[in-house]
């Protein structure tokens, strides 16, 4: 089983979770091997985040690893693929989740003095960030998670925010100054879930990886990915959205959609027990209230 993953720390942490799923499922580890390739996301330290948006900057080459061959299974941080399916490829499933909750790193919100600088590049974070303290200022922030924590160091920063569960996988959860519910910040669609492609008609291999596959976190997943489908495959605009399952199996997901320039930033919630029905019609109730187009 080879194992096509992003080169960085953080994926081939992601990598490997995969490869002891395997190992405990029954597959000899002497039979799993990493594939670590370079992305033009990874390459491309210039271009700010929110404008790679639904590109796939961070998956096409992984991607392409399993399509020629190189690889047998593709893992992705769930955040970072498309939202459209990959034409060959399989999204067999998620893992089970890790934290969903953005974080601080260096000072707590109430912490940051009035005016202060908080570092990020994501329009989502920033938009909900800034409705909860309008006197923030906002910096870029690119690079993988080494990079992004040392910016918290910069003394003209305050604070940079980060997804929770990448400082948790790569043992530097000791850092965080605050966690953020979902409440108070909705997640990214996908955030804290690894995601695992393969070849469309690969029998063995998804027979193979059936065994790891977390339903309820592929579930609540692909609900996500319906609501981000709906708005628009390159959606540029801030958005998030985050899925949970109910006591009677129905999915439950809060979803946000900001206008280009923040000055709307609007929520909705609902229930269903078919999720990816769930996301598409918060999707469009979204784009009706913000008068705004993903396309």
């Amino acid at each position: 089983m080879r194992i096509a993953t992003r080169s960085s720390p953080l994926a081939l942490w992601q990598a490997r979770a995969v490869a002891t799923a395997l190992t405990a499922a029954g597959s000899s580890p002497s039979d799993i091997e990493l594939v670590p390739v370079s992305t033009s996301g990874d390459l491309d330290l210039s271009t700010p985040i929110s404008q790679m948006s639904g590109q796939g900057v961070f998956v096409t080459e992984v991607q392409t690893a399993v399509l020629d061959g190189r690889a047998d299974v593709a893992v992705h941080s769930a955040k970072d693929m498309r939202s459209e399916p990959t034409p060959g490829l399989t999204l067999a499933g998620c893992l089970g989740r890790g934290d969903v909750r953005d974080a601080l790193v260096g000072l707590a919100l109430d912490a940051i003095p009035r005016g202060g600088v908080v570092a990020t590049g994501s329009q989502r974070r920033e938009c909900q960030l800034a409705a909860l303290r309008p006197d923030l200022r906002f910096a870029g922030l690119r690079g993988n998670m080494a990079r992004r924590i040392a910016a918290a160091e910069n003394p003209d920063i305050d604070a940079v925010i980060v997804a929770a569960v990448a400082l948790e996988r790569l043992g530097e959860s000791h850092r965080i100054a605050q966690r953020f519910s979902p409440d108070e910040l909705v997640p990214q669609v996908g955030q804290g879930a690894i995601a695992i492609e393969h070849r469309d008609g690969d029998v063995a291999t998804a027979a193979a990886v059936a065994g790891i596959i977390d339903q309820i976190t592929t579930r609540c997943v692909h609900a996500e990915r319906s609501f981000l489908r709906t708005l628009g495959g390159g959606c540029e605009l801030p958005t998030g959205a985050y899925a949970t399952t109910g006591a009677d199996g129905s999915i439950e997901m809060t979803a946000l959609l900001a206008t280009p320039d923040h000055s709307e930033i609007a929520r909705a919630s609902g229930n269903d027990l078919d999720g990816e029905a769930l996301g598409e019609a918060l999707a469009r109730e979204l784009l009706a209230r913000t008068g705004t187009s993903g396309d």
